[in-house]
């Protein structure tokens, strides 16, 4: 005769699971969630942009976006791309990574349209 778990058993199944997932949106907002983080990639959504079109385009400092910049390219969501002719220029653009928060940007769009106003 086969014994069957205790119904508790699955219950806590069932909460480290949600806990699991908890922990995955803790853990990519903790990533992205700074404010200038979100603003930058999604303003790269729109295709390569060099340093000074980025500063224009958030409203960032220098000192903040090339903060932001450096921390988001060893994060691994944009590349960064230099010419070194004159007029030495960097280029920055969504890696796989951040090109795939694309989706987020959208949903985040739609819920904040239908919440926030």
């Amino acid at each position: 005769m086969a014994t069957q778990p205790p119904e508790d058993a699955d219950e806590r199944s069932d909460v480290e699971r949600r806990n699991a997932d908890v922990c995955n949106v803790v853990e990519a907002v903790e990533e992205v969630g700074s404010k200038w983080k979100l603003v930058v990639l999604n303003d790269l959504r729109g295709g390569e942009k060099r340093f000074n079109e980025l500063k224009r385009s958030t409203g960032a400092s220098s000192y903040t976006l090339s903060r932001v910049l450096d921390s988001l390219e060893e994060d691994g969501f944009i590349d960064n791309r230099k010419e070194l002719e004159s007029p030495v220029a960097s280029y920055y653009t969504l890696t796989e990574k951040g090109s795939e928060l694309c989706p987020v940007f959208d949903a985040l769009d739609e819920w904040g349209a239908d919440w926030l106003e």
